[in-house]
C-alpha cells in the first residue's frame, strides 16, 4: 500500500486540529510542520517529521535529541547530499537518543530535493539511492523526471516521495511507471481531502475466486448487437474480462492477445458480448456493456484471479450473428453469456486454456465468477429479484 505524508504547514490555524485529527485517524504515514510544538503531540501511530530551516550540515535547534523525529533537509547539491548522506551512516547502528537514523541530536534524516534541471534530477537520484526517505518535487509539470527517480531508487531501501500539489496530480503520481513513489506529499485545504488521499492510496482491486463453469449448451440466436471493449492496456495472454447475462454469473472472456488467422492481433481488446450484457468492475459494481464510454474503469481479470483496474479507449457496438452459452457452476448456479457467433471469438478455461466459442460443446469447462448479489444501477443491493 502506498503511504499519504501530509504537511500541515499552509493549513489555516481555524483548520489546524481537524487536519491533525484526520490524519492520526486515516493513519497517515507522516506528519510535517515547521516546529516541534504540534509534532510532539503526536501519537507514535505518526511519523513526526520537522522540516529543517538550516542545511544539512547542522540540525535545527528544536531538533533536540529526540530519537523518534525525522529531520527533512532541503539538498541542493552534492556537498550538501554528501553530508546528509554521512551523519544518516554516522548514526547507524545507535541506540535513540544517540543519533539512531543518522542525525546529530539523535534525529532521523531526510532529503527534500527540488528537481529543476538535469544537475538536480540527478542529486534527486542519489539521494534517493543513499537516504532513508527522500522527498522529491518538480517544477515542470511533465513526469518523465518521476519516472526516471522511480526507475533509480527501484532496487534501494530507502522510500521515494513525491509531492503533490492537489488530490488529481496525486493520482497521476501513483500510476507512473504502473508503480508510483512509494508516498505522496500533499499539504491539504482541510481534513477532507485528508480522508480523501488516504482512501486513493489505499484503493486496490482484489483478488476474485473464480468457479469452474460446465457448459451445458450453445445456440444460434442470429442477427444482435455485440460490444468489444478497446481497453488502455496491453492484457497478458491469461487475462479477459468477466462478462455475462445475468447479475450472478459471468464468464471470462478472452482477449485477443492470442495470434488469429486473416487479421492480426489486438492486444488490448475484448470482443466481450452483446449489449445487454454485464461487466464486472471494481468494487463490485456491474456496468452494461452498452453504458461503457471513452475513460470508464473496468477490471481485467486474469485465469489464478488476479484483478487490475484498467481504462476503456472506446467501445464498438456493432450488428453481428450472436451465439448463447449456458453453463452451469459447480453449486448449480446457471450462467448464461450471449457472444459474436464466430470462431475467433475466445472465452478461457481452466488453468488459462483457450476456448473458441464456436467449437465449445456440453461437457466442456470454462472459467467464470458467481456472485450471490442482485444489482440495482450495477450496484449490490439486497432484494428479490429474479434473473433468467
Amino acid at each position: 500500500m502506498k503511504f499519504a505524508w501530509i504537511d500541515i504547514r499552509s493549513v489555516p490555524l481555524d483548520r489546524r486540529e481537524a487536519v491533525v485529527d484526520a490524519a492520526i485517524h486515516a493513519r497517515v504515514d507522516a506528519i510535517l510542520d515547521s516546529g516541534t510544538a504540534t509534532l510532539a503531540k503526536l501519537p507514535a501511530t505518526v511519523k513526526r517529521v520537522l522540516v529543517a530551516d538550516t542545511g544539512p550540515d547542522r540540525p535545527p535547534a528544536d531538533a533536540g535529541a529526540d530519537g523518534d523525529l525525522t529531520v527533512l533537509y532541503e539538498v541542493a547539491d552534492t556537498d550538501q547530499l554528501g553530508s546528509l548522506r554521512a551523519r544518516h551512516r554516522k548514526g547507524k547502528g545507535k541506540g535513540k537518543g544517540e543519533g539512531e537514523g543518522g542525525g546529530t541530536g539523535g534525529a532521523g534524516v531526510a532529503a527534500l530535493v527540488n528537481v529543476l534541471d538535469d544537475p538536480t534530477l540527478t542529486l534527486a537520484c542519489d539521494a534517493a539511492r543513499a537516504l532513508p526517505h527522500t522527498v522529491v518535487q518538480f517544477r515542470d509539470p511533465t513526469k518523465i523526471p518521476l519516472e526516471i527517480v522511480i526507475a533509480a531508487a527501484d532496487t534501494s531501501p530507502g522510500q521515494l516521495i513525491c509531492k503533490a500539489d492537489s488530490l488529481e496530480e496525486a493520482q497521476v503520481i501513483v500510476d507512473v511507471l504502473e508503480k508510483g513513489s512509494e508516498g505522496v506529499l500533499l499539504a491539504p485545504r482541510d481534513a477532507d481531502e485528508v480522508f480523501a488521499l488516504v482512501e486513493m492510496l489505499r484503493t486496490r482491486t482484489p483478488d476474485l475466486s473464480l468457479d469452474t463453469l460446465t457448459v451445458d449448451g450453445i445456440e444460434h440466436l442470429g442477427l444482435g448487437d455485440r460490444v468489444c471493449i478497446d481497453t488502455c492496456s496491453h492484457f497478458e495472454e491469461d487475462e479477459g474480462m468477466l462478462v455475462g447475462s445475468y447479475a450472478h454469473g459471468f464468464v471470462l472472456c478472452c482477449s485477443e492477445t492470442h495470434p488469429l488467422p486473416y487479421m492480426p492481433t489486438r492486444p488490448f481488446r475484448i470482443n466481450a458480448g452483446a449489449l445487454h450484457s454485464y461487466v464486472l468492475g471494481q468494487d463490485n459494481r456491474t456496468n452494461y456493456l452498452s453504458e461503457l464510454t471513452s475513460g470508464a474503469p473496468v477490471l481485467a481479470v486474469g485465469a489464478d484471479g488476479r484483478t487490475r483496474r484498467v481504462v476503456v479507449g472506446r467501445i464498438k457496438l456493432e450488428s453481428r450473428p450472436l451465439l448463447g452459452i449456458s453453463a452451469t457452476s459447480t453449486d448449480g448456479v446457471r450462467v448464461n453469456l450471449i457472444v459474436q457467433d464466430d470462431w475467433h471469438v475466445r472465452v478461457l478455461g481452466p488453468g488459462g486454456s483457450v476456448l473458441n466459442v464456436t467449437e465449445l460443446k456440453p461437457g466442456d469447462q470454462l472459467l467464470g465468477h458467481v456472485a450471490t448479489d442482485k444489482r440495482h444501477v450495477g450496484w449490490p443491493v439486497g432484494e428479490f429479484c429474479v434473473e433468467k
